[in-house]
Formats: structure tokens, C-alpha cells, sequence
């Protein structure tokens, strides 16, 4: 196989732009005339000797850089943006790439911070960005990366293929349908030029008021969720030539399923014992590891029994080198979670965070709240010695070896043009939406309501969501029922829980959608009211399973873990009779606040 070298050729880097099947095959050059030949260097051994042979061109500024992955601002790489001016003091996101010789770049479709319009201009942005990366400065490509977990966290939207949250994804007991969401994922973010994706999120969520994980987990037990650990690990890293793959990430080490505090607005403490620990939370992780994950993602959370200095983990020598590196013996790539979350700036300053973060064992520090500011704090901390430059060329090292093992040293640009044929494919739409017919649980069918007698020709959808209401409704009109949607959110307030109710009295069947019953209980009083109509109700948790379990007057409970469009089709397929539901709880849903009491267990799915 010959692999053709990128344009423009990067000046650094052109000696490694070559297949690293053939790379150093033979144990390198220089044998002398007559000898014995050499036996032949592993993969494992090519890698490391073309990694060392980047790293002895760099600079220092230039091997500091690589260690950063910071958000860019704008559509383009040529954009000029006011907000690159605050963040980086140049007007582009190239110009931002080119000084701080960056490692990495992470995409983003908030208001603030909009890289997304469409596939084919993200193709072009990424190249634009690559080329300032090897027209410049320590001349390697990039790191592109993105949250792409699916379901709740997708940063890449339609036309692009929407897949459902983990957890529903795990309620269809298919890792093979784990693998082929992630294939796919993987192989769309790099026709784009994305080459990595933080995903999969490897928690298992053992706390069902956990505020930030939740349905981005796969299960609540460990056996279940390192199973689809594994599936998305190999689904996103082996499914093609390493230039047509994405990194995964598995995040976030060493476990934020039991957290009960937000970890972008506080700093999250973990109770669990060290024998709790590796019963519950490694083994994901130990899964991943042996699945070859390219990079794993701390967690800003404090964890005593691990480490009882109160560090939150990204910053703790224990937790990372101690237990990530030494006991489970990882030695790829470890990324912070993001220096702008507050759990990783309760105790420290902005400065002092990322030298403590790389003392504590971490490679590649994401989205520093000052960029330049962080940048220079590393580079003192080389010069005075606080820091050793081996401690550096081992955390580049890794870095080199991630991008040479995923092709982005020697192919780091993609061809817009072929976006639309790769991106959103009928095929991959197809795929997805048989994932996601798969996770609808029907979680209690006390009344005998479902399946219908027959098909309603009206119905309501109410509850929260005003995106998620009208898509169902429409839904539901779409296949044959005509329905009207009413959003009443999570704290209803009388007048539309009045509204709510007088609008299913004329209608045949109301469909509500709920969402974190347990921290907005007015979700209850709307149920209640539809009940009292005397209607048919389906009360469906289109978020998270734990809603069926607080006392409420509803008998008829559904779980779609999400509501993506895909979601939303399966859910109106199943209340219509069109499918039946096949998803089995991958958590156990305790009786509300009850967490003690498991009114529906682990693995309990309805069906008729």
C-alpha cells in the first residue's frame, strides 16, 4: 500500500509522512555492509522511533504547545473573529493555531463558541486550520476533536447521523449495535477532518441523581457497561486504515458515575471506598484500556479513599500516575476534562493548574481558561526546573505516537468534496434509527393501556420540551395520528397545567414527556391533572429511566433515554403498536428518592 503525502508538504515532519507499515521495518538505517540484518521492529517499536524522530526537531515553546488543546472561535480557519482577539490576541483561529504551535483543536456548536454549519464547511475548516498547523511553528498536524457521544452531548448535528444516548444505545443489549453507532460516528467526524472524539463516556452511573453523567453512560452495573465500552472503543478505532479512524477517549478516570455535584460548577467528592472503586468504577476503564483506547480523560472530581489529599483527580500524582498508569499499566495518552470547569479551579489558580496537572502525570491539558497564561506558567516551570524536560518529551512522545498511530501525521486533510457522499448517508440514517427502535423500554403497563385497541385519530404531547413535544407530535402525525403539542417544561405552572388538562379532554389519547422528575416534582402535578381527564395516558421518561420510579398516578411508563429525532420515531412507533418495545433497563430505578428500595431492577423490560 503507498499512502500519498499531504499538501503542502509539512518541512518537519515529510521523512514520517510514509506508510508505517514500512517505517523503520528493518530497525532503521545505517547497518553496516556485511551484517547480519536486523530482525525486524514491532509496530509498537516503529511508532516510538518515529515519535523520538519528531521530537528532536522541536522547540521547546514548539514541544509546549502540542500539549495544549484549546477551543478555536469561527466557521473558518481564515475568519476573522473578535472573540480570537480576547481569547488569543490574533483575529484567527489559523493565526491562534500558528502561535501557540497547538497540539489540538476542539469543536464546538454552542452560542458562543460555533464551529458547525455544515459537514462540508467543517471539511473546510479543518483543513484550513492543518494547514496553518504544517505551514508553521513545529509544523504537525493536529489533534481535531469533538464531543460526539451521541444523543445528548452531539456536536455534529443533522444532516450529519444522530445517534442515541449510551444508555439507550446499552437498553438495546446490542454490542453490535455499539460498534456500528461508533463506526459510523468515527468514520463522519473524519470526512471532516475530525481525527478525534471524546467519547466514549466510560462511567457507570451508580447514583441516579448524578446531575451530569446519567444517560451518557451506558449502565449502572459494570459487567454491562464495559461491554459497550469495548464495542464503541473498537468501532471507532478499527474500523479502517488508521487515516480513516478516529481516537476515542474514554473519560472520565476514575469515575464520575457516583458524583452528586456538577463538576463544571463545583468540585464533585466520591465516598466510595478503594475496593468499591475497582469493583465498580475500573472496570470500564481496565476495558478500554485493553481495548487499545488512545486517550482517557480525568475527571475533576475529589475521590479520598484514592487520594486524601483533597486534589481533584486531574491534578492528583496518586490517582493518575498511581493508579492509571502504574496499577492498570496505561501508558497512552491522558487529556484533562476542561480547565474551565470549576472543579478543577476550586483550589488552584489558572496558572498553577496545568504545572500541577503534568506533575500529577497528565499529557495534553484541554480548553485552559488562558490559554497564554497557561502556556507561559509550563514554560517557566521548564526553565526553573519545577518541571523536568523529560517530563515534557515523555508526554510529546505520547502525543507523536497518537497522531502517527491515527494517520494524522501523514494525512491529516480531508477532501471537502467528498463529504456529502460520506456524511448522513441513507445507509447510516437507516442504521440509526434501527439502534434506536431497539431502546424504547416499556417500563410499566399496570392498566393494560398498551398496545392500543386501535389507533387514536387525535392525540396531545405535552410536558417538557419544546423541540422534543412538537417532533413527536409531528411523529405521531406522520404516521396516522393527528397530534398538537403543548410544552409545559419542568415547572409547569398552574395556568398550563390548566391548559394542559383542557386541552386532553378533546383529544384521544395525551402522551407526556418528562424530565428529572426528582429536582422538578411540578412534572407530578401535570400528571396528575391528565389523569384526572379520564384520558389515556403515556407518561414517557425522555431522559432520564429514573422518572417511572417516583410515586405518581400514571400506570403506563416508556423510557427513551433521549430524545434525538431517531428517539422520538421509536417512541411514536411504539405507542401506535407499529413495534413493540424491546429495551431492558440497563440501571436499576429506584423508588424516587428511595434509593435504597429498586421499584423496576436492572434488566426489566415489558413487552406484548
Amino acid at each position: 500500500m503507498t499512502t500519498r503525502l499531504a499538501r503542502p508538504r509539512p518541512r518537519r515532519i515529510h521523512a514520517l509522512a510514509v506508510p508505517l507499515a514500512g517505517l523503520l521495518a528493518f530497525g532503521g538505517v545505517g547497518a553496516a555492509s556485511g551484517t547480519t540484518p536486523p530482525q525486524p521492529m514491532s509496530a509498537d517499536a516503529q511508532l516510538d522511533a518515529a515519535a523520538n524522530q519528531a521530537l528532536r526537531g522541536l522547540s521547546l515553546e514548539e514541544k509546549v504547545g502540542q500539549l495544549f488543546v484549546t477551543w478555536v472561535n469561527g466557521k473558518s480557519a481564515d475568519e476573522v473573529n473578535p472573540k480570537n482577539q480576547a481569547d488569543f490576541g490574533v483575529d484567527t483561529a489559523a493565526q491562534a493555531v500558528a502561535k501557540y504551535h497547538l497540539g489540538g483543536v476542539i469543536y464546538f456548536n454552542n452560542d458562543s463558541r460555533d464551529n458547525f454549519d455544515s459537514p462540508t464547511q467543517v471539511a473546510k475548516l479543518s483543513n484550513g486550520l492543518q494547514q496553518a498547523a504544517v505551514t508553521s511553528g513545529a509544523h504537525i498536524p493536529l489533534q481535531i476533536g469533538t464531543d460526539q457521544e451521541g444523543g445528548t452531548v452531539t456536536r455534529m448535528g443533522a444532516p450529519a447521523t444522530e445517534f442515541p444516548n449510551s444508555m439507550a444505545i446499552a437498553a438495546g443489549r446490542s454490542t453490535d449495535s455499539a460498534n456500528q453507532a461508533a463506526t459510523i460516528i468515527g468514520h463522519e467526524l473524519r470526512a471532516v477532518g475530525i481525527n478525534q472524539d471524546f467519547a466514549p463516556d466510560s462511567d457507570v452511573n451508580s447514583n441516579p441523581a448524578n446531575p451530569v453523567i446519567g444517560v451518557r453512560s451506558f449502565a449502572g452495573q459494570p459487567g454491562l457497561a464495559s461491554q459497550f465500552v469495548t464495542a464503541e472503543v473498537k468501532g471507532y478505532q478499527e474500523s479502517g486504515l488508521p487515516s480513516a479512524t478516529v481516537s476515542s477517549t474514554a473519560k472520565h478516570f476514575p469515575g464520575h458515575g457516583d458524583a452528586a455535584t456538577d463538576s463544571h460548577t463545583g468540585l464533585p467528592r466520591i465516598d466510595r471506598t478503594e475496593e468499591q472503586w475497582r469493583a465498580i468504577d475500573v472496570p470500564p476503564f481496565k476495558a478500554a484500556i485493553a481495548a487499545g483506547i488512545d486517550s482517557i480523560m480525568s475527571a475533576h472530581i475529589q475521590f479520598p479513599s484514592l487520594d486524601p489529599s483533597g486534589e481533584p483527580a486531574t491534578l492528583s500524582k496518586p490517582i493518575i500516575t498511581g493508579k492509571l498508569r502504574n496499577e492498570l499499566g496505561y501508558n497512552g495518552v491522558v487529556i484533562t476534562d476542561s480547565l474551565e470547569m470549576q472543579g478543577v479551579r476550586e483550589l488552584h489558580s489558572d496558572a498553577e493548574i496545568p504545572v500541577l496537572a503534568l506533575k500529577a502525570g497528565i499529557d495534553q491539558l484541554l480548553m485552559p481558561v488562558h490559554l497564554d497564561v497557561a502556556i507561559n506558567a509550563v514554560l517557566a516551570a521548564v526553565k526553573s526546573g519545577d518541571l523536568p524536560m523529560e517530563r515534557i518529551d515523555q508526554s510529546v512522545l505520547r502525543v507523536l505516537k497518537l497522531k502517527l498511530k491515527r494517520g494524522i501525521l501523514y494525512a491529516p486533510f480531508t477532501n471537502p468534496a467528498q463529504v456529502p457522499r460520506k456524511v448522513g448517508t441513507p445507509a447510516h440514517l437507516a442504521t440509526a434509527q434501527a439502534i434506536a427502535d431497539r431502546s424504547v423500554t416499556a417500563i410499566a403497563n399496570d392498566a393494560g393501556l398498551l398496545p392500543l385497541k386501535q389507533k387514536p385519530a387525535t392525540a396531545l404531547v405535552t410536558g417538557w420540551g419544546v423541540a422534543s413535544t412538537q417532533t413527536l407530535a409531528d411523529k405521531l402525525t406522520a404516521h396516522g395520528t393527528r397530534a398538537s403539542a403543548l410544552q409545559t417544561g419542568q415547572t409547569p405552572s398552574d395556568e398550563l397545567i390548566t391548559q394542559a388538562a383542557t386541552a386532553a379532554k378533546s383529544t384521544d389519547l395525551v402522551v407526556v414527556l418528562t424530565n428529572n422528575l426528582g429536582g422538578f416534582p411540578l412534572q407530578n402535578k401535570l400528571l396528575q391533572a391528565l389523569m384526572d381527564t379520564g384520558k389515556p395516558v403515556v407518561a414517557v421518561a425522555a431522559q432520564i429511566p429514573y422518572d417511572a420510579g417516583y410515586a405518581n398516578p400514571v400506570p403506563t411508563w416508556l423510557a427513551t433515554y433521549g430524545y434525538i429525532g431517531p428517539s422520538l420515531e421509536a417512541l411514536a412507533k411504539v405507542i401506535l403498536g407499529e413495534t413493540k418495545p424491546a429495551g431492558k433497563l440497563p440501571v436499576d430505578v429506584p423508588a424516587g428518592a428511595d434509593v435504597q428500595t429498586v421499584k423496576y431492577p436492572f434488566g426489566h423490560g415489558l413487552t406484548w
